[in-house]
């Protein structure tokens, strides 16, 4: 080592300490390629292995996760950096303070052999010490060649000590050649996927015995409308089919169906229906061979709104403040394969039933099954709850607020760790205790979207009554939901919005309607900078469009403009935005199709802590 030791006494640097005192934004968060001043090679994790003790070494640049880095400010100037790759730290080995001593990967645990402090060079280099041994990374012995070990040695800031860190860029996806879209007024689409042959497609059931069908999310064909006896989906007398149904409320209408296929093959469809004056409603359901119909009466399996007479629980007096309305029925599957239906409209709230996976009906016993959320007339409604096979969490989606143009309808998540709750919020409120007029339930469940508007592009209000699907094939997630629009009174259509989950494990809507992209849907941080139209969905219910505020991103990140603050980008698209007067805000970057302006663009979608949404659009 007499080169290294001859640098060493001519160098200016000074040998650090763990104490060493560097300035407490050395570097802003984010995913870095990081390369070597000395042999201009990137830091590797040997053979991109995942496994604890992976040596890190250098190597020649070639794109891999393997040589992608997430640095993460954990305070007081220490910073871990974890692989892309694996999501493993890099740590001096067995906290070992001795020059030569290695340099691997291992499971993050936040110890301070895998803390590093940063001293920038002011050469556009720093230096990288460890927080427990002083130490520095450094490429050993002054070798340029690939597959050079990466160790630690005392600080002395010459070459082999000094690494760059640089944003990666990606190649971005395009746009198809001709976007079209075929929209449908399904009201209430609830959805199910099918998928024959390699080819998905998706349907959708609402209300009025309506259902439509769509291969690609985007352009949507009409299977089915109108509670009359030209109706396919039960192509005979639907009126004395369903009479029982109809003689219970006294009016001859449909409301928000849903399908699920049962584990003899067959599909059963839950058809339903409650008067608009008072929670006088039903839930009954239909089998049939094929999705599409037609479907055949097995009989009502719920009822509400028996005025002074025993409920669903044996034994107590239907009561609409505690008791549900029994209507808006979502049926799925648990991760164990039990079938569960979760239901209710306004009236006593939303509850849950376990089911029979063979006749489609609660098994006995149950009454009107778990009270999950809501009560006391809450305006909650429209539930649906995902589980994808990748997550702890059964997500369950709900509208508060009420379905016309003006009635403030928006989309809210609260998750649970078991089908039947319970469920909590953000703030880790348990959404059972949510219960009364708007105001005081306002507060609760995570907001994801409601009424809005981009500036001279497109709006909504009152989106709402969603469903949710996950794409195994792809691992896309999409939120399905119909909307009103300003300034077009009480039409509606269906709309779709690909969805992410954040940092936090929380769904984040895409602030841009869905179009299938060619490539990989990669943003780097080149691409985020610039100016956007931003949402602040707040937490009301808001019966007039939240309005767009102009921002930018930008390259020092920080964000100017209409609000002020910092971001930041790391992999997986997930990124941070920490806002003045509003807080800490995470999500997921996505390339999405502005159909105002016919252009792809950059945008956010970010969750406060709160449960508080924002949104951006590239301009």
């Amino acid at each position: 080592m007499q080169l290294k030791q001859s640098v060493q006494l001519t160098t200016t640097a000074i040998i650090m300490s763990s104490t060493l005192s560097l300035p407490a934004n050395a570097l802003t968060n984010g995913t870095y390629i990081i390369k070597n001043n000395y042999s201009g090679k990137v830091m590797d994790v040997a053979g991109a292995s995942v496994a604890d003790g992976a040596n890190i070494l250098q190597y020649q640049q070639n794109g891999g996760e393997n040589q992608l880095w997430d640095v993460t400010d954990r305070g007081n100037g220490k910073y871990s950096i974890v692989s892309v790759k694996s999501g493993k730290a890099i740590e001096v080995y067995n906290f070992d303070s001795s020059d030569g001593a290695n340099i691997v990967q291992w499971t993050y645990w936040g110890a301070d052999s895998q803390l590093w402090q940063l001293d920038d060079l002011q050469n556009g280099y720093y230096g990288l010490i460890n927080s427990f041994t002083g130490g520095a990374a450094e490429v050993y012995n002054f070798d340029s060649t690939n597959g050079a070990n990466i160790l630690q040695w005392s600080y002395w800031a010459g070459t082999p000590q000094q690494w760059s860190f640089e944003h990666p860029s990606y190649t971005n996806p395009t746009a198809p050649s001709n976007v079209q879209f075929t929209d449908i007024s399904v009201h209430d689409p609830s959805v199910y996927q099918t998928s024959v042959n390699g080819q998905t497609t998706y349907y959708i059931f609402g209300s009025f015995l309506a259902s439509a069908k769509s291969t690609d999310l985007m352009n949507w064909t009409s299977v089915s409308d109108g509670v009359n006896n030209n109706n396919p989906l039960f192509n005979y007398n639907v009126t004395n089919e369903l009479a029982e149904g109809f003689a219970w409320t006294g009016e001859q209408s449909l409301w928000a169906a849903d399908v699920v296929q049962l584990s003899n093959g067959q599909f059963a469809y839950y058809y339903n229906q409650s008067i608009m004056t008072a929670p006088r409603g039903y839930t009954g359901v239909a089998t049939g061979n094929s999705i599409e119909g037609p479907f055949y009466n097995q009989g009502i399996q719920l009822k509400s709104g028996m005025w002074g007479e025993e409920s669903e629980n044996a034994g107590e007096i239907y009561d609409p403040t505690i008791h549900p309305n029994a209507v808006d029925p979502h049926t799925f599957y648990d991760k164990n394969g039990k079938l569960w239906m979760v239901y209710g409209s306004y009236s006593g709230g939303i509850f849950i039933l376990e089911m029979d996976d063979t006749t489609g009906k609660p098994l006995a016993g149950q009454g009107y099954g778990k009270h999950l959320l809501g009560g006391d007339h809450s305006h909650i409604e429209g539930a649906f709850i995902l589980h994808t096979p990748d997550s702890p969490y059964y997500y369950m989606f709900t509208s508060f607020g009420g379905l016309a143009a003006d009635g403030g309808y928006n989309i809210r998540v609260s998750r649970a760790t078991s089908p039947d709750g319970p469920y909590y919020d953000a703030q880790n409120y348990n959404m059972a205790n949510v219960a009364g007029n708007r105001s005081s339930i306002a507060p609760y469940g995570v907001k994801l979207m409601g009424g809005f508007e981009f500036a001279g592009e497109y709006g909504y209000l009152s989106p709402g009554h969603n469903s949710a699907v996950h794409n195994a094939a792809t691992g896309q997630n999409f939120l399905i939901f119909h909307t009103r629009f300003p300034n077009t009174g009480e039409y509606h259509s269906v709309r779709v919005h690909e969805m992410f989950i954040n940092s936090e494990g929380w769904p984040v809507v895409a602030p841009q309607r869905y179009v299938a992209l060619n490539g990989e849907n990669k943003v780097d941080f080149n691409d985020l900078l610039g100016s956007y139209k931003f949402i602040n969905h707040e937490k009301d219910i808001n019966s007039t469009a939240k309005q767009s505020i102009n921002i930018q991103l930008n390259s020092d990140n920080s964000i100017s403009g209409d609000i002020s603050g910092t971001w930041w980008l790391q992999s997986d698209n997930k990124i941070q935005l920490n806002i003045n007067n509003l807080g800490s805000f995470n999500g997921v970057a996505s390339w999405q199709w502005n159909s105002a302006t016919n252009k792809l663009v950059p945008t956010f979608s970010a969750l406060s802590a709160a449960g508080i949404a924002v949104w951006g659009s590239q301009n």
